[in-house]
């Protein structure tokens, strides 16, 4: 698995390629999801082996969105199928990549604990000092793509998946839940 050359590959992809109304769903969400996978996997003491099929995945997760945005995590399959045999990927690697992408659906369901590592990458920044920064992008997208009309429906929104949301690695609950409740606190004091 030539996982740094599929990883570069795919990102220059995103880069060039994605619609640029995604204010979120961009290359730097990508990028910080790959980020913050190296660190969970680092300290939930993940395989080696195991750390290239998660890493491929965070590279992989939204390339979806190049095409769609409901439904992007079959494309993003897909897409993996496609491209990853390029880069030394077997079936069955690719299968596992897959599943961990599946991983990220809402609502959260991994199955695994490269899945759960993904899914709280991905949402890691519901625990972070830049939440707010991060939340307005995602806003900001889908209000150009029609899903929400104003920002008090934003924020309803984001108290009833922060309130449903949790983390599912030890590791995550430790380092982010207490700073996402305090996020949530803050939405609830604008409503």
């Amino acid at each position: 698995m030539e996982l740094d050359r599929a990883c570069a590959y795919i990102l220059n992809k995103l880069k060039t390629e994605l619609p640029d109304y995604l204010h979120y769903h961009n290359v730097g969400h990508t990028q910080d999801v790959y980020a913050v996978a190296i660190e969970l996997a680092g300290l939930e003491k993940i395989a080696d082996h195991e750390k290239k099929l998660l890493f491929t995945a965070a590279c992989f997760h939204d390339t979806g969105f190049l095409e769609c945005t409901i439904g992007h995590e079959d494309v993003s399959c897909r897409l993996a199928h496609e491209i990853l045999p390029d880069f030394g990927y077997k079936p069955d690697e690719i299968n596992q990549v897959c599943a961990i992408i599946m991983a990220t659906k809402i609502p959260q369901q991994p199955k695994n604990h490269t899945g759960e590592i993904l899914s709280d990458a991905d949402l890691d920044y519901l625990g972070r000092d830049d939440f707010e920064f991060i939340s307005d992008k995602l806003f900001s997208e889908l209000s150009l793509l029609g899903v929400v009309s104003s920002y008090r429906e934003w924020n309803q929104i984001q108290v009833a998946f922060m309130e449903n949301h949790r983390y599912f690695t030890n590791t995550s609950r430790a380092l982010r839940e207490a700073k996402k409740d305090k996020n949530l606190k803050l939405i609830k004091a604008k409503l």
